[in-house]
């Protein structure tokens, strides 16, 4: 794959504009900023736009534009972007519609942006269909609208598919500064990971956030996580659609479990990159990320002067993996002294009005709390009215929490429980102060549980490259569960002593042959318990052939030994998602599949530390753990097992389309698991 840079299009020092209204636009939008390189307006009938001389055409230009913005027709755009290419230009902003987007209403919308993307050759376009970018650290700008930016030294990077939400993002009232906002359009040549790693490139920037509707490149999403964690510069996506499903195949139970938003999750996290909620979240991230980039543990402080913004905070923090750790004991007796008799000590801790407005006894305090080896230290703080009030008290409480900061050289926060509650000029200043201003309890506890994440990624060894094998064939097979339990057998996996019966009648001689009790199945049916197509437990002759004489058997029937009673059953399954392609997905199996949906997702390949943690996390684990004085499962044959299955898909990549085996028993310590039923669906 060609990677091509983005440093001129993006740092530009010369910019050419073409167009008439939107090309006068992005011209006042960098005088406003103050951009210091060359703008040349190009019109072929127009003397001047906005003061400036027109050129008439590509070739009337001094030199080759490190940037420009085509704000004309799609077919005049298709043109210039071609002579740009030609002429050694540095890019290009595509800002007309009427390409793929719009291939409902122009039939020949796919084949124009073909058209533009041969026009374009090796120099790197953004969209069409996009507004384009603003770079608030250099004052470049090609956008043709208003904007809420000012010029920055340095900060965050925001991306987006959406020039409308780009546009809303820059009138962030909430002291973030913000280096870059992109939009990147239909990404006809340039995707959004490519951008997001021209981004990361310039030094100035300190973390990205990326708003998505999809993934089309899992290589591409990789090439972005290992540039972020080699540059330190963590990265958030906001990733919208989680309502979606990957595409359900009929006869899986695994497919309903792992959905592509799923999927996309255990990437996300795998890769060590965040992923938010909502744009507000999103905003108070990379907040935190500005300052001091990720936590190095997810310990944190909370301290207030009311009760009830104590329990806010706790109450918030139990969706996320945030640890209100106990205090430690050398900070209760200090604390004590300070805070007197009637405080109760704990985390998050309600300070009370004590020692509001006493600087010194404030400071004594709040130190003490921030000498807890806490990775992050929030005070909740929400500001008056400036236009009705006296803040002057809550000003000293800011020269407390940055005299404390310096004092332990601790990581702090100010949370405002509601964002109209924290001033913009407040945010400022603490920004400028290196304090965390987040506006909303809920956004910074999510803030800093992803920044926790993202640290104890960034700490473990960089993960393996994701499984990328493409299928191969055209046609889909389904096997027989006996054939199935045979791949699967070859592959190292325990599977029940069986044999296939033709009719009603051999079916007593495999039973003999095994020995009783067995258990009889219909082969060629799917869901075999809801179809009446499973019998357990058969203890005799008559048993079996009245069973076999009862069931739907079309396809003959399956004989097999009958398992003692599991702890657990578990399934194990595999399913192609259309953009990361093959994962694991591992649950609480049997006839609970769908009523727990207690499941989690392993990118592949995998290992079996990540197996243990995956299914350490489910509920079911408790039961395999031995709830309530209940057997222990065979825990350690289970980790094996999934592992083994991990590693069938893997080199069955290219072929295989679907693994669900459901469930897997897992026996009492030291016996093993089995497979009960399984299915594979493969392509020919």
């Amino acid at each position: 794959m060609t990677h091509r840079s983005l440093d001129r299009l993006l740092r530009p020092q010369t910019i050419a504009v073409f167009g008439g209204r939107e090309a006068a636009r992005v011209i006042e939008q960098c005088q406003r900023m103050g951009f210091q390189g060359e703008i040349w307006p190009v019109h072929p009938t127009r003397i001047e736009v906005s003061g400036r001389r027109c050129f008439k055409s590509v070739s009337d230009l001094p030199a080759a534009p490190d940037a420009a913005f085509v704000g004309v027709n799609r077919i005049s755009t298709i043109d210039i972007v071609r002579d740009l290419s030609a002429a050694g230009a540095g890019g290009a902003v595509c800002y007309a519609s009427g390409f793929r987007e719009a291939i409902a209403e122009l039939a020949d919308g796919a084949d124009r942006q073909e058209e533009l993307v041969s026009a374009a050759g090796a120099m790197p376009i953004l969209g069409p269909n996009c507004y384009g970018f603003i770079n608030g650290l250099d004052g470049a700008l090609l956008w043709p609208d208003q904007h809420g930016m000012t010029k920055v030294e340095r900060g965050v990077a925001i991306l987006t598919q959406s020039s409308n939400i780009a546009l809303n993002l820059t009138m962030q009232m909430r002291g973030l500064p913000i280096g870059y906002v992109v939009t990147s359009g239909n990404q006809a040549q340039t995707s959004l990971s490519d951008i997001a790693c021209g981004l990361l490139a310039d030094p100035r920037v300190t973390a990205l956030g990326l708003h998505v509707e999809g993934f089309s490149d899992a290589v591409a999403l990789q090439r972005l996580a290992d540039l972020a964690r080699r540059t330190k510069k963590p990265v958030v996506i906001l990733k919208v659609g989680r309502s979606e499903q990957a595409q359900k195949a009929a006869l899986s139970h695994t497919a309903s479990l792992a959905g592509s938003d799923k999927v996309a999750d255990a990437v996300l996290a795998r890769l060590g990159l965040g992923r938010v909620e909502t744009l507000p979240a999103m905003l108070e991230t990379l907040k935190l990320l500005h300052l001091g980039g990720p936590l190095k543990s997810n310990a944190i402080s909370s301290m207030s002067c009311s009760g009830g913004e104590a329990s806010l905070m706790a109450d918030a923090a139990l969706v996320s993996q945030m640890d209100f750790r106990p205090l430690q004991e050398h900070q209760l007796p200090r604390l004590r002294a300070v805070l007197g008799e009637m405080v109760t000590l704990s985390n998050p801790l309600d300070y009370h009005t004590f020692v509001w407005g006493n600087l010194e006894r404030q400071t004594q305090a709040f130190a003490t709390m921030f000498s807890g080896n806490y990775a992050l230290n929030l005070i909740v703080l929400d500001f008056p009215r400036a236009d009705r009030c006296n803040g002057e008290d809550w000003m000293t409480t800011v020269e407390v929490v940055v005299a404390a900061a310096s004092l332990t050289g601790a990581r702090a926060g100010i949370v405002s429980s509601l964002p109209e509650t924290m001033p913009e000029t407040v945010a400022l200043d603490l920004f400028e102060k290196g304090i965390v201003p987040f506006s909303g309890i809920n956004e910074a506890i999510s803030a800093a549980d992803i920044a926790a994440r993202i640290g104890a990624s960034w700490h473990a060894p960089f993960p393996q490259s994701l499984l990328a094998i493409s299928a191969i064939g055209e046609s889909i097979e389904t096997l027989t569960e006996n054939a199935a339990k045979a791949e699967l057998a070859s592959a190292g996996l325990r599977v029940p002593k069986g044999c296939v019966a033709r009719s009603a009648v051999e079916v007593i001689d495999c039973a003999r042959t095994i020995g009783f009790p067995v258990v009889l199945k219909a082969l060629g049916i799917a869901h075999k318990t809801e179809a009446g197509a499973v019998a357990l437990n058969l203890g005799n002759e008559t048993a079996v052939l009245q069973a076999a004489e009862s069931m739907p058997a079309s396809g003959g029937f399956l004989v097999e030994e009958m398992m003692p009673d599991a702890v657990a059953e578990i399934i194990i399954g595999a399913t192609r998602d259309p953009v990361f392609g093959l994962c694991l997905t591992v649950g609480a199996g049997g006839i609970l599949v769908e009523l727990l949906q207690d499941s989690a997702v392993l990118p592949l390949p995998t290992t079996t530390a990540h197996i243990a943690a995956a299914l350490s996390q489910l509920k079911i684990a408790k039961l395999i753990a031995g709830y309530r004085g209940r057997p222990k499962g065979d825990f350690r044959s289970l980790i094996e097992a999934v592992a083994q299955t991990a590693e069938y898909v893997a080199k069955n990549a290219a072929i295989l389309e679907e693994l669900d085996i459901n469930p897997l028993m897992v026996l009492p310590e030291d016996q093993g698991v089995v497979i009960v039923d399984a299915l594979i669906r493969r392509r020919r």
